[in-house]
């Protein structure tokens, strides 16, 4: 099949995308439904949290609701961050195709769409409980506020790590009621996570980023880049541990972890800073992270 210039170069499904018509081609790569990464990595704290507080069996709708949210909030916020973004994307290669940066699409179009992706996070919203609901809510400021971070501080992705966390401050009041220290950990340690892995995912623009004057973590770190990466990861797997003990305090439970610090261990030992490819691999395969981080929350939660 021919090369279709109007696919991005990071999409999952180019052979797919590729046999869509045009609009209905535009509107998937806006909502990065292409790209099924990034609502997974939004998925997982939430369904961490329900998992650690041990419902994830009782609650495995809150679960699917969740991963529903997760699909179609991150497909909103992909699209409102193209809307704000649009004249920083045109001087960065990678995302130079995207639909409005390129003006292959309006505006209009793009609000009309990230008001039907709402509608259908509000149908999500009305299965929580009150208390998960407000806290669902009082995310869209934060939200609202991360495509203006790059131009604001160095460090972004710390923004992102607030948001793309937040799952977990929804899920266990969904499931309990309330909230617990074990939470704030978990958050706390998700924070860290993120920084890591999309410092990983920054890299791949790290050039562009500087002629276009957007600012990121891996420019802050520069060189520095994997050690800062191997130090948030750490934290993470740090507050994590507390977080599971908290709900489990016996050292066997710590052990749940040994496979993800494994993993993360891979990623900075094996991260290959000058090429952009092998840091989109390692960015994603934080997917399987999310899965090994789940396994354990699950463990301990249903032990505990």
């Amino acid at each position: 099949m021919a090369e279709i210039p109007h696919i991005v170069s990071d999409s999952e499904s180019r052979t797919l995308i590729a046999r869509l018509p045009a609009r209905l081609r535009d509107l998937v790569q806006l909502a990065r439904f292409d790209r099924p990464i990034g609502w997974w990595l939004l998925f997982w704290p939430g369904a961490w949290a329900v998992a650690l507080a041990g419902q994830a069996v009782r609650r495995w709708d809150i679960v699917l609701w969740l991963l529903l949210g997760s699909i179609v909030m991150r497909g909103a916020g992909c699209v409102y961050n193209d809307i704000v973004d649009r004249d920083l994307d045109r001087m960065v290669a990678r995302t130079a195709v995207r639909p409005l940066a390129s003006g292959r699409m309006s505006r209009k179009v793009a609000w009309v769409w990230l008001g039907i992706l709402c509608l259908i996070g509000l149908v999500v919203l009305v299965q929580l409980n009150r208390l998960a609901a407000i806290t669902a809510l009082a995310s869209l400021g934060a939200v609202a506020a991360y495509p203006f971070m790059k131009r604001i501080t160095w460090w972004p992705q710390a923004w992102l790590g607030f948001v793309f966390s937040w799952a977990a401050l929804v899920a266990w009041p969904a499931v309990t009621g309330g909230f617990a220290p074990a939470l704030w950990l978990l958050y706390a340690g998700s924070i860290c996570w993120v920084i890591g892995y999309d410092t990983i995912y920054a890299l791949q623009d790290i050039e562009d980023d500087a002629l276009a004057g957007v600012k990121s973590s891996a420019r802050a770190l520069g060189e520095n880049a994997q050690w800062g990466i191997a130090l948030f990861y750490l934290a993470a797997i740090v507050l994590w541990a507390f977080a599971f003990w908290q709900i489990r305090p016996q050292l066997l439970c710590l052990a749940a972890l040994l496979p993800l610090a494994t993993h993360l261990i891979w990623q900075v030992l094996f991260l290959d800073r000058s090429s952009a490819i092998d840091a989109l691999a390692r960015f994603r395969s934080n997917r399987l992270a999310g899965l090994l981080m789940f396994l354990a929350c699950f463990v301990v939660g249903s032990t505990a």
